[in-house]
């Protein structure tokens, strides 16, 4: 019988992701909760809207990495406009002058900072209107697929609501919000600042936000118990503290079901750029397939399946500016994107379910020869599955298109592949079975136009993804702009969405996006 797994331990663990991604302090979603939780039983909430509450608040920052290229387009280093964006009272338009354009443009050059500021001015509540929009939309789906009751569905639909009818993505107001959605948002707020300055101004800033941000009534009760309810939650290890914390019934899932939720964590991730849509998917594919070959035994096989999803989590601590830059990068931004894979292994390490594979994930950048990182390990010390998780990540990434690089065809990616082999660098037998794996890997049978799409939308949608424009995809496909818009909403519209980024992941799930035939 397959053993059980605490649904609550693997999302604390996978929180730092959400934190990483939105520039917070690690531990930021954890400790949140369990403010939240605590809050919401002072209150009176029932226990199934405490367990919502509880959700919520550990997935409520999850879609946030989804607007990294985005927000890196406007403002360079996105990590620090997250910060800066977390700590504006948006309901205060002078916040936005104090707060937001100082601390985003914190480092560019005058002329930058000057445009940059243009465009909060001008534009600013219109990107947050997509921000708010693509982190609900992500968060809600990514609920949907680890099986959470729709009430957390919905809650986290609404957690960037405004009580005064300001917030978005529907523009929900008062007791329209549903109650562990207006007990996160204040949860999390208090957590913020109580961070940057303790309880004192903890409770300045949301009472400075109640009745219009936040809601009041809830803003009182927490001022009330503040001090208990911010010191419990930052006293031990906030993990250990979820676990007691968690609502009963205590949520299990199958040791079967673990490739589902690291699937679901790995596409969120590779939504950071557009030019990896569906990477870690692929990888997860041709190290199964690989490790298949190799005769590697199930548990094994299925470790090293789930590694393969959840390599790259560490990537969304990295700013876009690096992931995205065109050229070479410098020594400094080099040693920032190395430390993606160490990123990786402590993430996973902090889950009782995901350490067994936390070593292999991170390892996914070593080099038999010693060159590779975050360690620098040589051939003895990378066991079998790292090595092969190492080809299956290195081949896959040069079918992939990078702004520096095209993508390179099956043929020369499974030269390259070997050529690395031969060199001493990436293992032999493991590279074999990489190369055979994805030679032999045939079209899967896709769901027939899903979402009703006609085969023009699915281009469009395919384009979308990409992060192209109206204009762009116009050019593209050879017709006018306009054409091109009514497309892109009938497609939006046909799958549910508002936002590029959950249409992205909707053509991950349905392996729509294009594939280099061999």
């Amino acid at each position: 019988m397959a053993a059980k797994l605490r649904l609550a331990d693997l999302l604390a663990g996978l929180s730092l992701v959400a934190d990483l991604g939105y520039g917070l302090v690690p531990g930021h979603a954890m400790r949140s909760c369990l403010v939240g939780v605590a809050l919401g039983r002072k209150v009176g909430l029932s226990e199934r809207d405490v367990a919502e509450t509880f959700y919520t608040l550990l997935l409520s920052h999850v879609g946030c990495a989804a607007f990294s290229h985005e927000m890196s387009a406007v403002f360079g280093d996105e990590l620090m406009a997250n910060r800066a964006a977390a700590r504006t009272n948006f309901a205060d338009p002078k916040d936005i002058f104090v707060t937001l354009i100082p601390e985003s443009t914190r480092g560019l050059p005058p002329l930058a900072r000057a445009r940059t500021a243009a465009f909060i001015v001008a534009r600013g509540r219109e990107l947050g209107r997509s921000y708010c929009s693509t982190v609900c939309e992500i968060a809600k789906e990514t609920a949907r697929r680890i099986d959470l009751p729709e009430g957390v569905q919905s809650a986290l639909l609404q957690v960037k609501e405004s009580w005064n009818g300001s917030g978005f993505p529907q523009g929900l107001r008062g007791e329209e919000i549903q109650a562990p959605a207006r007990i996160a948002r204040v949860a999390s707020e208090a957590v913020l600042f109580y961070d940057l300055g303790g309880v004192d101004l903890s409770t300045h800033a949301v009472t400075r936000r109640a009745g219009s941000l936040l809601d009041p009534a809830l803003v009182h009760d927490f001022v009330v118990n503040a001090h208990g309810l911010l010191e419990e939650a930052a006293a031990g290890d906030p993990r250990e503290a979820i676990l007691a914390a968690e609502p009963e019934p205590v949520v299990e899932k199958h040791e079967d079901d673990l490739p589902d939720v690291a699937s679901a964590f790995g596409d969120l991730v590779d939504l950071k750029t557009p030019f990896t849509h569906g990477h870690s998917k692929e990888v997860a594919r041709l190290a199964k397939g690989a490790a298949e070959r190799l005769s590697f035994d199930g548990p094994a096989t299925e470790r090293l399946y789930v590694a393969a999803f959840l390599h790259d989590v560490g990537k969304v601590g990295i700013s876009d500016q690096l992931w995205e830059k065109p050229g070479p990068l410098t020594g400094p931004e080099w040693e920032q994107v190395r430390m993606h894979a160490y990123h990786t292994e402590r993430i996973l390490a902090t889950s009782k379910a995901l350490e067994p594979v936390a070593r292999i994930a991170g390892m996914h950048h070593e080099r038999l020869d010693g060159s590779g990182y975050h360690r620098g390990c040589r051939a003895g010390e990378i066991p079998e599955p790292a090595r092969v998780l190492a080809a299956a990540d290195a081949f896959q990434t040069m079918t992939e298109d990078r702004p520096y690089r095209a993508a390179l065809d099956l043929e020369r990616a499974a030269k390259e592949l070997e050529a690395l082999a031969e060199s001493g660098k990436l293992d032999p037998a493991a590279v074999a079975a990489v190369v055979e794996t994805a030679g032999q890997r045939v079209h899967r049978r896709r769901e027939l136009r899903p979402g009703g799409l006609t085969n023009r939308e699915i281009e469009v949608l395919r384009l979308v993804a990409r992060a192209c424009s109206n204009r762009e995809i116009a050019d593209q496909l050879h017709i006018s702009q306009r054409t091109a818009e009514h497309h892109v909403q009938n497609t939006y519209a046909k799958i549910g969405v508002t936002t590029r980024s959950a249409a992205a992941l909707f053509a991950i799930k349905h392996d729509l996006l294009p594939s280099l035939e061999s």
